[in-house]
Parts: structure tokens; sequence; C-alpha cells
């Protein structure tokens, strides 16, 4: 279940994370009642993302032009789904924007700190640094400086972002949430830090467990969360309904596509983490053989991470390559020589051709495929992407 941006923000407003003075806007001639100065940023309330790329965010510097973004917002879709409301915030000059977010690491039933210098509407740039800290014990503050340290922060920037990503933790566990993030927190020429964008995603068990989160929105409650479903708490995360499959070896960049699949009309069915660490050779070709297995998949995603400090991306380009190349579908058969036909036709018979590798497989690295595996996967039945939006588009082609 996943809320709003504007019922996030109430949210981070609760534990002290800043945020830009707003109004929710129902219908074009509230603007003359808005009380936010101009210059504004008009947003559609929508779970999809992708909203500026679409149109879903606009600039205005008067109400006569308030008033005509807002009427073209609320009749917008983005992916699939039409705003109930617009949020009117006021505008914020940044220096830089960040990309922050806690998630559940499903795979180790740990909480996983996730940061990078690059934020905003480009998540891809995000995703080929992306810099990680586990939480495998208690949280303490070391935690969140050691991200702002590592995602290349100096001076009064490290206990700026660090005093939000502590913020931050301490609005996950208190609310039992499944993933919170925060894109961009943007910086000012005076080092000042605000939330320009959030989103949060919480189960049943968090909404029962904590009922005065209904209280967030005056919209009825059955439109207060998204219906697609989410992770469930499984070493490999899978749902019975979906038609992708998914490897990875960094369990957050996981979990940031699986949650862009389940806005799109290809739902995820299946995702297994790769342990960079362990016998990747064996992880790859027993992982890849069981999505193969599964009923009702009809594309593989292969992640690559294209940062090699945090995991080792040639080691497990050739563990794929290798574990690609022995399945069955890849194998040739030996085929026996048939006579000629009888007659006087002229047909003649084409030199068979190699199937598509069926289910698809899509591998999908952030930057550059490296030089030791390019030429390689060059010669597999296999397609390669190096954006989040070419790879949801190839899926939706499939």
């Amino acid at each position: 279940m996943e809320l709003l941006e504007y019922q996030a923000k109430a949210l981070f407003e609760d534990v002290g994370i800043p945020i830009l003075p707003s109004q929710r806007i129902y219908q074009p001639r509230d603007i003359k009642q808005l009380q936010v100065p101009y210059p504004v940023v008009l947003k559609s309330q929508v779970r999809a993302g992708g909203r500026a790329k679409a149109g879903g965010i606009r600039f205005v510097e008067n109400t006569i032009d308030a008033i005509a973004a807002t009427q073209t917002i609320l009749t917008l879709a983005i992916g699939g789904e039409y705003p109930e409301l617009v949020l009117a915030e006021a505008r914020y000059d940044t220096d830089q924007e960040l990309f922050l977010a806690i998630v559940l690491d499903y795979h180790r039933q740990h909480p996983i700190l996730l940061g990078s210098g690059r934020g905003g509407i480009e998540v891809d740039l995000a995703l080929e640094d992306i810099q990680t800290v586990v939480i495998e014990q208690e949280f303490s503050p070391f935690h969140a400086r050691r991200l702002a340290i590592q995602m290349g922060l100096t001076g009064p920037n490290i206990q700026a972002v660090s005093s939000i990503v502590e913020k931050m933790y301490h609005l996950f566990a208190s609310k039992d949430l499944d993933s919170i993030e925060i894109n961009p927190l943007g910086i000012n020429p005076n080092g000042e830090v605000m939330a320009l964008d959030g989103k949060i995603t919480l189960s049943e068990t968090a909404l029962s467990r904590h009922p005065q989160l209904q209280t967030l929105s005056d919209l009825p409650i059955e439109g207060l969360y998204a219906t697609t479903p989410m992770l469930t708490t499984l070493p490999c995360w899978e749902q019975s309904q979906g038609a992708i499959a998914l490897l990875s070896p960094n369990p957050g960049v996981a979990a940031l596509i699986w949650d862009s699949l389940t806005k799109t009309k290809v739902r995820p069915q299946y995702c297994a983490l790769i342990d960079p660490q362990g016998d990747i050779p064996q992880q790859m070709a027993a992982q890849l053989a069981a999505c193969f297995e599964r009923p009702g998949i009809k594309a593989v995603v292969i992640h690559l991470c294209p940062t090699a400090t945090i995991h080792n991306t040639v080691p497990i380009a050739t563990a794929m390559i290798a574990a690609l190349t022995a399945l069955p579908q890849l194998t040739p058969e030996p085929s026996a020589a048939k006579p000629a036909p009888e007659g006087n036709s002229r047909r003649r018979r084409s030199a068979p051709s190699r199937p598509p590798l069926q289910p698809a497989v899509i591998v999908y690295l952030p930057g550059q495929i490296p030089p030791e595996a390019s030429a390689t996967l060059a010669t597999l039945p296999l397609q390669c992407v190096t954006t989040l939006a070419d790879l949801l588009t190839l899926l939706m082609l499939n």
C-alpha cells in the first residue's frame, strides 16, 4: 500500500523532516483561495512514477496560469491513474539534490539504508552510484553518518543529511513501514535541506497496528492506498500473479525495480537475490533455471550493478553468461538429414534458425556493459538496456 506524496509528507512533518508550505487543490477554482505565495509548483497526486516527464508537475507564476495548469493536471492520467487532487507547493531553489530511502532487505530480514548523490527525476542516475548500509543490529546515528560519507558528502552536509536519515529511520521503525523514500532531498545555497518529494509504503498489518494512519486523508479510506500487491517477507520475493522474474545482487535496487514494475501492466512474479559473497555461478545457474521453470514467466530481468565498490559486476556477468549458455534452449540439437521432397517442386527449404529464447532475457545495467562481457553478451539471444525507462518499455512490448 503506497501513500500519496502529501500523505507521506504529513508523516515527515510529524518526525521533524522539513517540508515546504503546501495546500491541497481539488478543483481549479480552489486556486483563488491559494495561501502559498507564488511562484508555486503544482503536483499531480498519483502513485505512478515519472510525473514530471508525463506533465504532472507544473511551475506557475500567477493565478491565471495556475488555474489552467490545475485543469490540465486533473484531467491527465499518469500510469492509468487520474489524480483526485493537486498539491500546490512553494518553489525551492537547490544547489544539489539527493536520493534517500530505507527498505526492508527481505533476503536477510534487515533494514537497509540507500543513498545517492544524484537525486531528482533521473532515477537511473541515482542507481548508478547508489550506496547501501545494512542495519544488522540496533540502529544508531553512526549508520546514518556512514551512509552520508559513502554518498560523498562533506562538511556540514554530512550532519544535515545524517539527521534526515535518523528521522526517516525513526518513522520507518515506529510505524512498521515497508519502505520510505525522499527523492529528491534538496540542499539550497545556504546548506539547508528540504524533502521535496516523498514515498511511503506500508502493509495492512501496519495499518491495523497504527489506525491513526487512516486520518491522513479526507478521501474515502478505500481511495487512500494503492491496491497493487507488495513484496512478501520471503527469502525470494514472489506472488501468484505476474509475468516477470528478476535477479539482482542489490536488495535495495531490486526493491525499486519491483516497485516500478507493480505500477505497470506487466507485474513481477518472482525476485531472487544473488549474494556477491557466495557461490555466484551456482546461484546464477540455479536461479535462472528456476525462473525458466516457473509458469507464466514471459521475461527474466538480470540486474548487473555498475559500481565495482558495491558489487563486482564481472563475476556476476560471467556466471550469467555461463548459466545462459548451459540452458537447454541454447543447446543445439542434432538434426537428421531429411530427404528432398518428391516431384518437381521448386520450393527450397530454408535453413532452420534458432528460435528466440523463451522466456525473454533482458540485462539491465545502469551505465556501461563491462568490456570483458560485452563481446560474449552480443552472441546470446538477449537484450541489454541501461535505463529503467527503457527496461519498463521493453517489458511492456514483450
